[in-house]
């Protein structure tokens, strides 16, 4: 297995994330900013499309192995709103804190309050990887009415998991790391990553 890897995303909050689930594999995690690698475009409604871009922008740039993550929440009432528009749903600049305002607001009449937060993670061995591996992870839950706890980031705080009984925002960041979208993603991308080594291991002999 490869030991380097670049991270496409600018978002602090994704990169700790991420590196704290890989920690395991030993494998030297580098966020993309510490390569000089601009920010790809995510011109796409989709976000396994946006993911893509940004592991092939990444991976082009760099010579490296390339992991990209595009998440967002999607909101029943809102017809899966902000969706892949969640970093900069009340526009430029990008604010988690305008951004949960203007979720409250449009949902202040609403008693349907249903949400899941989604991940979707491509991994491109190299830039022209015809076969990237690809998984997602979905993180079911509510979104409140006020924002509790003061960890995590962007809608953390409204997001409220109903088996748990806290919000994304008030659990520690190593419980979250095992229940998240993101997680859940992550753990199916290493049981696809070990089968795919596996399998080069088998072809080899």
């Amino acid at each position: 297995m490869f030991k380097k890897l670049v991270i496409a995303s600018n978002n602090p909050g994704k990169i700790r994330e991420i590196r704290q689930i890989l920690a395991p594999l030993d494998i030297e995690v580098v966020p993309q900013s510490a390569l000089d690698v601009p920010q790809a475009r995510e011109p796409h409604d989709t976000f396994v499309e946006n993911a893509l871009s940004k592991a092939r922008h990444a991976a082009t740039l760099t010579g490296l192995p390339a992991l990209a993550d595009d998440s967002g929440i999607c909101v029943e009432a809102l017809g899966g709103a902000p969706g892949v528009q969640s970093a900069r749903f009340a526009g430029d600049p990008a604010s988690d804190e305008r951004n949960n305002s203007k979720l409250l607001e449009l949902l202040a009449r609403e008693a349907n309050r249903r949400a899941y937060y989604y991940c979707v993670i491509v991994l491109m061995r190299y830039a022209a990887d015809p076969c990237p591996l690809i998984a997602e992870g979905r993180w079911h839950g509510e979104i409140l009415r006020a924002p509790r706890g003061s960890g995590g980031f962007g809608y953390d705080p409204l997001f409220l998991d109903p088996t748990l009984g806290t919000t994304a925002a008030e659990l520690a960041p190593a419980r979250k790391n095992e229940v998240s979208h993101r997680a859940r993603a992550l753990a199916e991308l290493l049981g696809k990553l070990r089968a795919d080594e596996g399998a080069r291991g088998v072809q080899a002999r």
